[in-house]
């Protein structure tokens, strides 16, 4: 008999996205599982079966841990609510639970949904880039199967007694409180965190440019400040990169009549070839330059505002 799973949906005010993301849940392939919808105010679900929290203005993390205090079930699959998962989101990842009971949570990719415009499409087709995102492309497409030490919520299935164990939530920051989940389960309770290309959501993107920088800027700030506050799963070379090239593209432009100008130049042409190359998803010239000018903005985003994180003596919502 497999296990109940309760899924967590927080959630400002109810729009579009929530109501599809709760009418794809309720045609999950899965033989017992409840939805529980925590919105700020009243809401009235499309189906009875949706269970709706009111909980007021609080942030998502204050939600979630509420959504679980009053979850039924074994197991807690917490999702976005501009997410939606496919038919077999629960049944594929419960197996690892079954399988092994060192899995505290098993995460898998957040792909850009097909129907999503095209400012939304070239954020995706940004944040797949090897260029963007480094060693963390499988986030936001499917790749190998892997152990992971940290995990975004926009899809995220955990064993319920774990999730009480590790104390839930840091409720004092957003984003970035499932990274300090993730931590508590990996580090401190020694569990495993399992990635698996099935477990598959569609999760919208923010369109390009402004939207998509705005929550870049949000992300780079709060792992700037976990990179010092939380260097068990923070403190990884490869979030410093964006930070070394914004500073590199400044200096390069100070010293644009030394000798050293042309091998900055040099550096600079082949990191804008290898953008191009990763920007021919656009297909047309326009969509390949959207993505081209999106990366640059992208890396010089997130480089400026980590280094802001990273020297923050604290961050406030």
């Amino acid at each position: 008999m497999q296990p109940k799973v309760s899924i967590i949906i927080a959630v400002g005010i109810p729009g579009k996205y929530v109501e599809e993301c709760v009418a794809h849940c309720l045609a999950l392939d899965y033989p017992d599982y409840e939805i529980i919808v925590l919105p700020d105010r009243e809401w009235t679900p499309p189906d009875e079966r949706v269970r709706v929290i009111p909980t007021g203005k609080v942030r998502p993390a204050e939600k979630r841990d509420l959504g679980v205090e009053n979850a039924d079930g074994e197991i807690v699959a917490i999702i976005d609510d501009d997410a939606y998962p496919e038919p077999d989101w629960l049944a594929k990842a419960v197996c690892h639970f079954e399988a092994d009971g060192r899995v505290a949570a098993v995460g898998g990719p957040g792909m850009t949904p097909p129907g999503d415009n095209l400012k939304q499409h070239i954020s995706g087709w940004i944040y797949e880039s090897p260029l963007v995102s480094g060693g963390f492309t499988y986030r936001y497409r499917p790749e190998g199967m892997r152990d992971v030490d940290d995990y975004p919520t926009s899809s995220l299935i955990i064993r319920k007694s774990d999730f009480l164990a590790a104390g839930g939530f840091d409720t004092g920051y957003w984003p970035g409180e499932d990274t300090i989940l993730c931590l508590k389960l990996t580090h401190e309770l020694g569990k495993r965190i399992v990635y698996d290309p099935e477990v598959k959501v569609y999760h919208h993107r923010r369109e390009i440019y402004a939207p998509h920088l705005r929550q870049i800027r949000s992300y780079a700030l709060h792992r700037g400040f976990f990179a010092r506050k939380f260097p068990e799963t923070s403190l990884k070379a490869s979030y410093f990169v964006p930070s070394a090239f914004t500073l590199f593209c400044f200096l390069g432009w100070v010293s644009a009549w030394t000798e050293l100008f042309p091998v900055w130049a040099g550096v600079m042409f082949l990191y804008l070839v290898l953008a191009a190359a990763f920007s021919l998803k656009g297909k047309s010239l326009r969509g390949i330059s959207r993505i081209l000018a999106g990366t640059f903005l992208t890396h010089v985003t997130y480089g400026i505002w980590f280094i802001a994180g990273l020297f923050a003596r604290e961050l406030k919502d």
